[in-house]
């Protein structure tokens, strides 16, 4: 019998690609979501409502893995309501699953519970690793620690290892992520700097992202909160450079904050999703022993470019960046 992956929150962007992933590698997929809208297909799918038990409980026993990406969007306006609605779904989904898996008589083997790199503070100085970053504040770095206070105070059997994946933007070429929104922005002559373009980009290729999840389930001495990005941290006013160049667009016209905040406001959107300093440093992930396939922003668009949708992204790209190269001495690239 094939080992069981358990993925929640499987329609969602994350969702459908680890689904396709883990199916691709011979494992038993089992893909929990609210709705099949979304979902790869991939795998046998289970309805459930976000915060009770259901039959899905039954896949949790023996399981290789469960993945718990589920949550609303944060691509909206934080008013009363998604605020509420933001936090609930991650703290009630987060509490159900640490529920059924304290009832099972073979508990799975890890359990990997999204959590995001904004839980540290907003930091343009100095990168912010997994063992000695500081916590932030605001409504986003409070969502964050309480996501990871109900993860780790929720009392699940020692048999089943906790990791808090603390993931930056994760760049896929599809419609309506970062990747796509900047992409689009760039090719009408709007991807200049950001709000001065000072501040940090944590990112990480869905294709390394898959690979660090992977990688982080056969690990079994890696637990607690862990890093998944690139160890390449651009600014803003960098990371629009890269974007340009492989557009192909020479100008890039740069929006003042005040600008975004306008913009933010028509497409229902926060600016903070910008504005906000990201620089998580993936130390933990390094020091176990991953390599990045696309260590360097600048490689990683370039690839996703020729890679839309994911029948393209699961087709063998042709070539393939020296991730390790990034951990050298600029001297010895």
């Amino acid at each position: 019998m094939n080992s069981i992956i358990v993925i929640f929150g499987a329609n969602g962007f994350l969702g459908r690609y680890l689904c396709r992933y883990f199916a691709r590698q011979g494992k038993e997929v089992v893909a929990v979501a609210r709705s099949r809208k979304g979902w790869s297909g991939d795998g046998m799918f289970l309805e459930w409502d976000g915060k009770t038990a259901g039959p899905w409980t039954l896949a949790l026993e023996g399981a290789e893995a469960v993945i718990n990406l589920a949550g609303r969007s944060v691509n909206c306006r934080y008013h009363a309501e998604n605020r509420r609605e933001i936090l609930d779904s991650r703290v009630n989904s987060t509490q159900a699953i640490g529920r059924a898996i304290a009832g099972c008589k073979a508990p799975p083997k890890v359990w990997l519970n999204a959590a995001t790199a904004t839980w540290y503070r907003h930091a343009e100085d100095r990168p912010q690793d997994d063992w000695l970053g500081e916590p932030g504040e605001g409504f986003s770095c409070n969502v964050a620690r309480a996501w990871e206070e109900a993860f780790f105070g929720v009392m699940v059997p020692a048999e089943t290892r906790k990791v808090a994946l603390r993931t930056g933007m994760v760049l896929a070429n599809e419609e309506d992520t970062v990747f796509d929104v900047l992409w689009k922005l760039t090719r009408c002559g709007l991807g200049g700097a950001m709000a001065g373009g000072s501040q940090r980009v944590s990112w990480i290729h869905m294709e390394d992202f898959l690979r660090a999840v992977e990688f982080i389930i056969g690990d079994p001495f890696l637990d607690g909160a862990v890093n998944v990005t690139a160890p390449d941290f651009p600014s803003n006013r960098e990371w629009m450079q890269v974007f340009r160049e492989t557009v192909g667009m020479p100008l890039g016209l740069p929006a003042r904050r005040w600008m975004l905040e306008i913009g933010a406001r028509l497409l229902r959107t926060e600016t903070e999703l910008i504005t906000k300093s990201r620089w998580a440093q993936p130390l933990r992930l390094h020091d176990a022993g991953f390599r990045w396939r696309w260590a360097r922003a600048a490689d990683a668009v370039a690839d996703l470019e020729t890679r839309r949708g994911m029948q393209e992204f699961f087709r063998s790209p042709a070539g393939r960046s020296v991730g390790a190269k990034v951990w050298l001495p600029a001297a010895t690239r």
